[in-house]
């Protein structure tokens, strides 16, 4: 049986070991990446300061590792390979491609200079060559990021740690360089709904608190509603509230940098000054509402409010890339899918052979670990359409090889990445860092031509 998977991210790789542990059936697994480099969201989305989560790049690695597995990296469906080729080439197509584009807030002046998607900022600070020349202006003292899930926390930590505590991370050495002469002194983190609906973990939250140089302020107002510290439980919401009753509790401790935490509020519009970059965001004031069947939603009061800032961060959520000849979703931003099956959008009917694994398939939601059984659930379903495919004849393993250099790609193997990893760590050690990244791909070819 040959399996292609699209994607070099987690759900990939767990997809990866789950079929190669496949005991009724031999399975060779070839798995493409438009980067050159794999890991996907743990390399290119992760925190450069949470060198926990990404040590699970050694489990992918030994999925590598196995004589059946095959890495193919800067090659782009779409562009390098079509899905029809996939098909003459595979048994079974399994997408793992996530969700690289991001949702938008869809109000006056989201365009303008100084609101950018935060997509852009995780992308620029982890040295993803995508985003390696964004144009990140610091210069403001005043940010505000809307929404509070992890991804907000994520980037009001990354502009409020000192350049200190961020050199002994893997940041991208542009990114260092821009944030050691940052002027950003208070982050205003905005959430739609309330505490109690936050989207952020309490880990998350609580490293809100560590920060060297930061002192985290909420109203004690924002949590009139949200119960008594002493009655609150161990379920995720009461972890969050209990964490932000402990900031508002503490007295002022005289940090440099204030990260202000608000709720209930929606943004209505992006100022501009007169040269054309965010003067400032227009907010609505919400309450909240519950549902006839118990959904919590905020609603809009009418009553404005006028923040200065210099700087706009949506970070409101992710959808998935469309991709030639890939069934795409228009209502959820997903690859088309039943329960991981890729399905026509218009008629739900199956498309034999195709499956999708990750964000592609649900949507932006679940951390990282928990994609391991949804691949393998997802992995069995193949197991069970698949019975017999393996007898269908197919060009030579070293075909989509050859098919690919043809057309002038430059395939990066793993070998090569082994390559690439090792000077990326060898260059992070002369900072005291994990390692020091290799961002465009001429760079990483140069590199590779050396070895």
């Amino acid at each position: 049986m040959r399996v292609a998977i699209i994607g070099a991210g987690p759900a990939g790789f767990y997809a990866a070991e789950a079929l190669l542990k496949r005991v009724d059936t031999v399975v060779h697994v070839d798995v493409f990446d438009r980067l050159a480099t794999p890991y996907g969201l743990v390399r290119a989305g992760v925190a450069p300061d949470h060198q926990n989560i990404k040590a699970v790049t050694r489990i992918f690695a030994k999925t590598a590792e196995r004589p059946n597995f095959r890495f193919l990296g800067n090659v782009r469906l779409g562009r390098d390979l079509t899905v029809e080729d996939l098909r003459r080439h595979y048994h079974q197509i399994l997408y793992a491609v996530g969700n690289e584009a991001d949702r938008r807030l869809g109000i006056p002046g989201e365009g303008i200079a100084g609101c950018t998607p935060a997509s852009v900022f995780v992308g620029w600070y982890n040295g993803h060559p995508d985003y390696q020349d964004a144009q990140i202006d610091l210069s403001m003292t005043r940010v505000a990021i809307v929404g509070n899930g992890n991804v907000a926390v994520d980037a009001a930590r990354i502009l409020l740690h000192t350049p200190a505590e961020l050199e002994q991370t893997d940041i991208a050495s542009y990114a260092l360089a821009t944030l050691r002469e940052s002027r950003v002194r208070e982050v205003f983190l905005l959430g739609r709904r309330g505490p109690a609906q936050a989207a952020f973990t309490h880990v998350e939250i609580k490293e809100l608190g560590e920060l060297e140089a930061t002192e985290p302020l909420i109203d004690p107002r924002e949590l009139a509603d949200c119960g008594n510290p002493e009655t609150l439980g161990q379920t995720p919401s009461d972890k969050n509230l209990l964490i932000l009753h402990a900031f508002a509790a503490q007295p002022p401790a005289g940090r440099g940098k204030k990260l202000h935490l608000r709720f209930l509020v929606s943004p209505t519009e992006v100022l501009a000054d007169a040269a054309g970059r965010v003067s400032g965001l227009m907010l609505e004031k919400n309450r909240l509402e519950t549902r006839q069947d118990g959904t919590i939603v905020a609603r809009g009061t009418g009553e404005m409010e006028l923040l200065k800032v210099g700087m706009v961060l949506p970070a409101v959520g992710f959808a998935a890339e469309r991709i030639a000849g890939v069934p795409y979703d228009e209502r959820t931003k997903v690859i088309a899918n039943e329960n991981g099956r890729v399905v026509d959008p218009a008629s739900r009917a199956v498309i034999a052979n195709e499956y999708v694994v990750g964000w592609a398939r649900s949507g932006p939601q679940g951390l990282i670990g928990k994609h391991k059984g949804a691949s393998a659930l997802v992995v069995d379903l193949m197991t069970a359409d698949g019975a017999g495919l393996e007898t269908r004849s197919l060009p030579e393993p070293e075909a989509i090889v050859s098919l690919l250099r043809d057309r002038g790609v430059r395939v990066v193997s793993f070998d090569d990445w082994k390559q690439l990893d090792e000077v990326e760590v060898a260059r992070g050690a002369r900072r005291g860092a994990p390692r020091d990244k290799v961002v465009a791909l001429d760079a990483m070819l140069e590199v590779l031509g050396q070895h």
